[in-house]
């Protein structure tokens, strides 16, 4: 079971519906093990838990079993909040239903889940004490709704349920997005610039580097990895120039002035914005960043929250750059982790990170999000290359796609 699969690659199904419903005791049925507490006791599930699990042929998901949305009271209403925020971010909705049927306010949810394009699977739980309501199930047929009956405690429906989850998948989890592959042949050189400074984690590589090294190995080509001191040396050294070039987004200024013009360059972060976003959207975002006007608010998206750092690329290094490449008085909010904010429509531009922490579904519903209220969104490295005055060169790469 891959649980060691990045968070950023796995697709996230939640479990949501009344108190008692047994969505605790149905995410143990489909794992095949006691995942989650359970008990007769309504509101026994108080904040979400996960669970890593090998859907195949999905591969790696991650199980969200998450509190009533029926809770009550002050710490109820927070429980139910925690709820919907996982919703939000999921990419299948199951939303599960006791022998009580849909209610109004299931029909509310479903309909508001739908809106935001995400596919909803209704399981009707404890099938083995009654069958689902023929009127439920006409409102679901009627709907376009998926539905099965399940029956957590005896297992009857069970692999339906999981059927139905996979046929449900978005297309873009279902099929392999391209990170560097199409851009490489078999025995190319490519050399890989990973600079050594405060941000880069300790004893490792980021996420992006190294999914972006196992590329070019998947591919048959030939890495060669050097800190953005070396790379005159690597490419005086090699036998014949590399099929590409690939950089950190802040070395790109240094590097550009190493490589020569007919040698394909190019970042990590652009490469991640085609294999997580929407490259072509966000390029268009970043040449937004000309018509900036002064007192312009400007959203920072950050999908993990990390301890920021002296110069923090995020907090202190795109805003700085953004303000010395336009000219003007910008302001900068900054949020972090899976928050989205309610009043988006306030922002002249969004620039998101590279997304390595989080899955390509929940980076492309904030672009259709931005794209819906009217707001620009670029990513950190296309933004800095947009800065740096390189955004043309690390784009040619992807002219011909």
């Amino acid at each position: 079971m891959s649980t060691k699969a990045p968070r950023g690659v796995r697709l996230v199904i939640t479990l949501a519906g009344r108190r008692n419903a047994g969505k605790s005791s149905l995410i143990n049925a489909i794992a095949g093990q006691g995942v989650a507490i359970t008990s007769p006791t309504p509101g026994t599930t108080t904040d979400p838990v996960a669970k890593h699990y090998e859907l195949n042929p999905l591969g790696p998901v991650t199980f969200y079993d998450t509190a009533g949305l029926d809770d009550d009271g002050e710490i109820g209403r927070l429980r139910v909040a925690a709820t919907r925020k996982v919703l939000m971010r999921t990419d299948v909705a199951v939303l599960v239903i006791d022998e009580k049927g849909l209610s109004r306010s299931d029909h509310s949810l479903i309909e508001e889940v739908r809106a935001l394009g995400l596919p909803v699977v209704v399981a009707f739980n404890k099938a083995d004490i009654m069958k689902p309501d023929e009127a439920d199930t006409r409102w679901c047929e009627e709907k376009g709704i998926t539905y099965v009956a399940v029956s957590a405690s005896s297992g009857t429906g069970v692999d339906a349920l999981k059927t139905q989850i996979i046929e449900s998948a978005p297309p873009e989890m279902r099929e392999d997005p391209v990170l560097a592959g199409d851009l490489i042949r078999e025995g190319d050189w490519v050399v890989c610039v990973v600079p050594i400074d405060l941000a880069a984690p300790k004893g490792r590589l980021i996420l992006p580097q190294v999914q972006v090294l196992r590329d070019i190995l998947d591919r048959d080509a030939i890495a060669v990895t050097v800190k953005e001191r070396e790379v005159k040396d690597a490419l005086t050294n090699l036998a014949k120039p590399p099929a590409l070039v690939i950089t950190d987004s802040q070395a790109i200024t240094s590097v550009a002035g190493d490589v020569p013009d007919g040698i394909p360059l190019t970042t990590f972060s652009t490469l991640f914005a085609r294999y997580k976003g929407d490259l072509g959207e966000l390029a268009a975002g970043a040449v937004r960043m000309d018509s900036l006007q002064d007192g312009d608010r400007v959203l920072i998206c950050e999908s993990c929250s990390h301890h920021p750092v002296a110069d923090d690329i995020g907090r202190v290094k795109l805003p700085r750059w953004m303000r010395q490449y336009t000219g003007r008085t910008l302001e900068f909010d900054v949020y972090a982790g899976h928050d989205f904010p309610e009043d988006l429509e306030q922002y002249a531009l969004a620039v998101h990170c590279g997304g390595c922490m989080t899955n390509r579904r929940e980076i492309l519903r904030r672009i259709r999000e931005c794209r819906r209220r009217g707001v620009p969104v670029t990513n950190y490295g296309i933004a800095i290359s947009k800065t740096q005055g390189v955004l043309e060169r690390v784009m040619a790469p992807f002219r011909h796609m």
